[in-house]
């Protein structure tokens, strides 16, 4: 089976799969990259991952500008399209090999990370949007691939490999899915993965105002809100055992 990895990454296999990993994530940047600058260790982690909303209702001039100042940081980054980003960015992603919308990836050799991009249907007929049915089968397509590399690799690590959800819509009825007035805005088909498989976490976003923690049964998740008003995930992997903190 082909072990899907990415670029600049690939060297980090090298490295003791007993050592600590360190994942900073965030998303919902909408050009404004310069709340990076803010968050302490960004240059020393071993990951970035961008959850989606890179860009304005950008295409690949904008992504490319935001993946460069990202990356002056580190350059070690995973991203995917949110609703906000038109769908060209996923290709541009997938070309640089860093692309997480609709598929999975094996951090290190020991983190699988399942990324669904995008979101459910909005009022505002945003650039890049799915129906339920539609975000059912990609994430479903996601998380089966993620089962596939988790079955090849766990016996040649001799450890548990955990999985982490990257889906840029919220599940549904949650704390992390409400709009100011407390409507419930997230995606029925995120919530239903989440219930079956009960991935060690999910970290989600697009519904800015909705920052927070909350749980569905065994599954953290984990919604940091907008980056330039601060907010991001400090996420450690230690042996088999995620720990999150929301900043």
């Amino acid at each position: 089976m082909h072990v899907k990895t990415f670029g600049p990454y690939q060297a980090s296999f090298q490295q003791s799969k007993m050592d600590p990993m360190r994942v900073i994530a965030f998303g919902d940047i909408h050009m404004a990259t310069q709340a990076c600058e803010n968050i302490p260790g960004i240059r020393q982690a071993d990951l970035i991952i961008l959850t989606g909303d890179l860009t304005n209702f950008g295409s690949r001039p904008e992504v490319k500008q935001v993946l460069d100042q990202v990356m002056t940081y580190n350059p070690n980054v995973l991203a995917q399209i949110g609703n906000i980003d038109h769908f060209e960015i996923n290709d541009y992603l997938e070309q640089l090999n860093i692309n997480l919308h609709g598929q999975s990836r094996l951090a290190q050799g020991r983190l699988c990370i399942v990324g669904v991009g995008g979101s459910n249907r909005t009022p505002f007929r945003t650039p890049t949007e799915f129906s339920e049915d539609e975000l059912l089968k990609i994430a479903t397509r996601a998380y089966e691939q993620g089962l596939e590399m988790i079955l090849h690799a766990e016996p040649k690590l001799g450890c548990k490999i955990p999985t982490l959800l990257v889906s840029h819509v919220p599940p549904a009825n949650t704390l992390v899915d409400r709009l100011v007035h407390g409507k419930h805005v997230g995606s029925t088909a995120i919530r239903r993965i989440i219930e079956k498989h009960q991935p060690d976490l999910c970290i989600t976003g697009h519904i800015h105002e909705a920052k927070g923690v909350d749980r569905i049964g065994r599954t953290t998740i984990i919604n940091p809100g907008m980056l330039r008003k601060g907010g991001w995930i400090d996420i450690h992997l230690s042996q088999s055992t995620l720990h999150a903190v929301l900043q």
